[in-house]
C-alpha cells in the first residue's frame, strides 16, 4: 500500500511539475511574439496598418507578414468537398460535449489542408425561446449550461489546448454573437432589442465567460444589434469593461458583416463612415469583416481613417492596439515564414473516418418525441412494403450551392444520404418501397397527393418526412407564424386518414407547431439536419438498428401566441387561476430536456454525499439509474438547482449538470454530479456571484418536466 501510495505521490507531483512547465514555456513564447510584434509595428507605415484590420486583406510582402485565411465551421466548413456534420442545434441533442469536440478538431483539420487559420465558430448564442427567428438551428439550444459545455468543447477541439493550441493541426475559433443577439422583440434578426443586466448576465453572457476562462477563445465576434441602445459594435461597456476587464479576454474582436459601417447606415449613429470607423476602433473591434462589397468600401480602409489618423496622432494607439491583436494571432497561427501549400482536398478533407463520424453523431442527435403502442423499431421482417412520402424524404443532387436539408453554414459533401435512400439500402431485396414526394414544401399545390395517399393504401406502413429547409429557415430568414410551411399539415391529414400506421420524420432547423401531429400521429422523430448520412441514421432509427437516445434543447411551441417558451421561467400566481392561458395550454409541445426511448429506463431517488454544507464547502449528489427494459439504450441523466428562498428572484429551475450514460438491458449506473459554488450561486442585488445560506432543491431526472424529476433537498448555512 505504502508503494501504491508512494508511486501516486510521484505521478501527481509529475503531473504538477510538467503542467508548470509547460505554463513557463507558454509564457516565454508569449513573451518573444509580443517582442516580434513591437519590432514589427515600429516598421510598418500608417496604411499597412490599417491593411491588417480587413480580413480580407492580402499578405504583406514587404516585410512579410502573411494573409490569416477564414472560413465558416459550425458543423464543418463552409466549402465543397468537405465534411458535412449534424447542424449544431443536432450537436446540442446528442448532449455529449465529447462528440462536438471530435467534430472539431476533425474539421480543423480540413481547414488547415484547405489552408484556413480562421473560423467563424462556434455559435454561443442562447436561443430565448422564439424559435420565429431563423437561426435558431446554428445554437446549440435554451439553456446557458448546455451552451457553455457545447461550446468549450467545440472551441477545445478546434483550437487544441497546452501545446496543441493553434498548432498545425488546429485553427483559431470565433464564439459570436456576443452578446445576448436572440434576444429581439420580434423574432427578427438583428432586431430591436432591450434586457436587464440581470437577464444578459444569467442567460447570455455564461457561454461566452466559459470560452474565455476556460477555452482561452482566440476571437470574438459582437451581435448586430444594439444592447441598451448602443450598438455592439461602439459598446465600450460591452467590449471593454465586461469582456476585456471583467472575463480576461485577449484575442482580437473582428466585426460581423460590414457592422463597422452598419454604425452610420443601419443604426445611424455617426453621420459619416470615418466617424463610425473610430467609433469600432475606440470601443475595440480589431478587424472590419465585410462580405460581397470591394475591399475600398470596408470602413477600416486607409480611405477612411489616413488622414483622420495623420491629423491626430492620439488615435494611432487605437490603431496601434488593433493591429498587435491580429499580429500576434498571426504569429500563435505559426503563419509567419511559412508558405501557402497546396490544398489536400484527396487526402485530408472529407477522409472516411471524419463521414463515419459523422454518421455516428447523426445516429445520435435523434430524438423520440412520441412512440404509441411502440410503433418503432419497425420489424422489417414483418412487412412486405413500406410508403415512404413528403417533400423532404429525398432531395434532387444541387448543381451548385449545397443540400437544401443539412442547414445553414453547409458546405458541399461528397455525397448526401436521403432518408429515402438510406430506407432503400436498408430494405433492399427485403422490403418493397413505394415513394410519392405528396408536395413541393415551398408550394400550396396538392396535385401530388392522390400518389401518395395511393402509397401509403398500397404499403404496410408510411414513413412520412415533412419539417423546413434552407429555404424555410436559416439566417435570414425569420418567420411569423411556425406551422408546417405550405400544405404539409394537409399531407399529414390526408395519410393518416388512409388508416395505415404511421410514422413522422421532422428534418427541420427550428420548432414547430406541429400539434395535428403530437396528437395523431402515433410516432414521431426529429432529426433536425444530421449532416452527409442522415438517410442511413434516419433508416437505423427506424428499422431499430439504432436506440434513439437525443433530448431537446429547445422547448417546442403550441402556437406562436405561446412565445417565448422556455423552461426558464419565473415564478407567477402559482395556483390562483392567473398566470395560465385561459383557453389554451401553457405548458410547451415539448419540453426542454424531452426525449424517449425504445428501451424503459428506471430512476432511483437522488442521495446527496451531505444534507447540510457551509457556504463554501461542496457535496455531490448521486442517482442510480437502470434499464429495464430488453434492448440497450442511451439515457440523458438532468440535474437542476434552484436556491428556494433568496435576496433576488430567480427561474424555477436551471440545469447545472447532465450525463449521457449507455445501458445494456437489466445494467445499472450510478451518475453523480457535484454542487459547490458554480451550481450553487446566484446573482445578487449588487450583481455579484454568491452563495447565499438556505435551502436548495436539487432536482434529477430524465427531462425539465416536474414529472420526470425526483428532487432532494440541500442546506447551505
Amino acid at each position: 500500500m505504502k508503494l501504491i501510495l508512494l508511486s501516486f505521490s510521484i505521478l501527481v507531483l509529475f503531473s504538477c511539475s510538467t503542467e508548470k512547465n509547460d505554463a513557463k514555456q507558454e509564457n516565454r513564447e508569449d513573451v518573444e511574439i509580443a517582442k516580434k510584434v513591437e519590432a514589427l509595428i515600429s516598421q510598418m507605415t500608417l496604411d499597412e496598418k490599417i491593411a491588417e484590420l480587413t480580413q480580407d486583406a492580402p499578405a504583406n510582402e514587404r516585410l512579410g507578414i502573411p494573409f490569416m485565411k477564414f472560413g465558416e465551421g459550425l458543423h464543418g466548413l463552409w466549402y465543397d468537398g468537405v465534411t458535412v456534420y449534424p447542424q449544431a442545434i443536432a450537436c446540442g441533442s446528442t448532449w455529449e460535449p465529447e462528440l462536438i469536440k471530435k467534430m472539431a478538431s476533425q474539421t480543423a483539420l480540413e481547414a488547415r489542408a484547405l489552408n484556413i487559420t480562421h473560423c467563424y465558430s462556434p455559435n454561443l448564442d442562447v436561443i430565448s425561446g422564439d424559435p420565429r427567428y431563423g437561426r435558431v438551428e446554428e445554437s446549440y439550444g435554451e439553456d446557458p449550461y448546455l451552451v457553455s459545455r457545447m461550446g468549450v468543447a467545440f472551441i477545445q477541439g478546434m483550437q487544441g489546448m497546452g501545446k496543441e493550441r493553434l498548432d498545425q493541426n488546429h485553427i483559431l475559433t470565433t464564439a459570436k454573437h456576443f452578446a445576448g443577439y436572440p434576444e429581439n422583440r420580434r423574432g427578427i434578426n438583428g432586431g430591436f432589442s432591450d434586457m436587464s443586466e440581470r437577464r444578459f448576465r444569467e442567460v447570455y453572457l455564461p457561454p461566452f465567460e466559459a470560452a474565455v476562462k476556460e477555452a482561452e477563445v482566440g476571437c470574438i465576434m459582437p451581435g448586430h444589434q444594439d444592447f441598451n441602445g448602443v450598438p455592439c459594435h461602439m459598446n465600450n461597456w460591452l467590449l471593454n469593461d465586461v469582456l476585456r476587464e471583467e472575463l480576461g479576454f485577449d484575442g482580437f474582436i473582428v466585426s460581423d458583416n460590414n457592422d463597422v459601417g452598419r454604425l452610420e447606415t443601419m443604426h445611424f449613429i455617426p453621420e459619416t463612415r470615418t466617424e463610425a470607423a473610430l467609433l469600432g476602433l475606440k470601443a475595440g473591434v480589431d478587424m472590419d469583416l465585410v462580405l460581397g462589397k470591394p475591399i475600398e468600401l470596408y470602413t477600416y480602409h486607409s480611405n477612411i481613417l489616413k488622414d483622420t489618423v495623420t491629423k491626430n496622432p492620439e488615435l494611432l494607439q487605437y490603431l496601434d492596439k488593433a493591429t498587435t491583436r491580429i499580429l500576434t494571432a498571426k504569429y500563435k497561427l505559426g503563419l509567419f515564414g511559412s508558405e501557402l501549400k497546396e490544398a489536400k482536398t484527396d487526402t485530408i478533407v472529407s477522409r472516411k473516418e471524419h463521414q463515419d463520424f459523422a454518421y455516428e453523431m447523426a445516429k445520435k442527435a435523434i430524438i423520440l418525441l412520441k412512440n404509441d403502442d411502440h410503433l418503432l423499431p419497425l420489424d422489417i421482417s414483418n412487412i412486405s412494403s413500406l410508403a415512404v412520402i413528403g417533400p423532404n424524404a429525398n432531395e434532387e443532387r444541387p448543381n451548385q450551392g449545397t443540400y437544401s436539408l443539412l442547414g445553414g453554414y453547409s458546405g458541399l459533401p461528397p455525397y448526401y444520404t436521403s432518408v429515402l435512400e438510406g430506407i432503400q439500402k436498408k430494405a433492399e431485396g427485403r422490403v418493397k418501397i413505394n415513394y410519392a414526394k405528396g408536395c413541393d414544401l415551398l408550394s400550396e399545390s396538392k396535385t401530388g397527393f392522390p400518389e401518395a395517399i395511393a402509397a401509403a393504401q398500397n404499403s404496410d406502413a408510411v414513413v412520412l418526412v415533412v419539417g423546413g429547409s434552407r429555404k424555410t429557415g436559416g439566417e435570414g430568414i425569420d418567420r411569423s407564424e411556425l406551422d408546417l410551411f405550405g400544405v404539409q399539415n394537409d399531407l399529414v391529414e390526408a395519410i393518416h386518414k388512409t388508416g395505415k400506421p404511421i410514422i413522422v420524420v421532422l428534418i427541420n432547423g427550428r420548432p414547430l407547431s406541429i400539434n395535428y401531429i403530437a396528437e395523431n400521429i402515433p410516432s414521431v422523430l426529429e432529426t433536425w439536419y444530421l449532416g452527409m448520412r442522415s438517410g442511413d441514421a434516419i433508416a437505423d432509427a427506424i428499422f431499430g438498428d439504432v436506440n434513439p437516445g437525443g433530448k431537446l434543447t429547445v422547448s417546442f411551441p403550441r402556437s406562436v401566441g405561446q412565445i417565448p417558451v422556455t423552461y426558464l421561467e419565473r415564478p407567477d400566481f402559482i395556483g390562483s387561476g392567473k398566470g395560465l392561458y385561459h383557453f389554451s395550454d401553457k405548458s410547451p409541445l415539448f419540453p426542454f430536456g424531452y426525449g424517449l426511448s425504445y428501451t424503459t429506463f428506471k430512476i432511483d431517488e437522488p442521495k446527496l454525499e451531505h444534507n447540510v454544507i457551509d457556504i463554501n464547502g461542496t457535496t455531490s449528489v448521486s442517482v442510480d439509474i437502470k434499464n429495464i427494459g430488453d434492448r440497450a439504450g442511451d439515457e440523458v441523466v438532468q440535474m437542476y438547482v434552484r436556491d428556494d428562498f433568496a435576496s433576488v428572484g430567480r427561474y424555477l429551475k436551471m440545469l447545472k449538470g447532465f450525463e449521457r450514460i449507455s445501458l445494456e438491458p437489466g445494467q445499472t449506473k450510478t451518475v453523480s454530479f457535484k454542487l459547490g459554488f458554480d451550481e450553487l450561486q446566484i446573482l445578487n442585488q449588487e450583481m455579484k456571484k454568491v452563495v447565499e445560506p438556505g435551502t436548495f432543491t436539487i432536482s434529477v431526472g430524465t427531462s425539465s418536466l416536474e414529472k420526470d424529476l425526483q428532487t432532494v433537498k440541500l442546506k447551505v448555512k
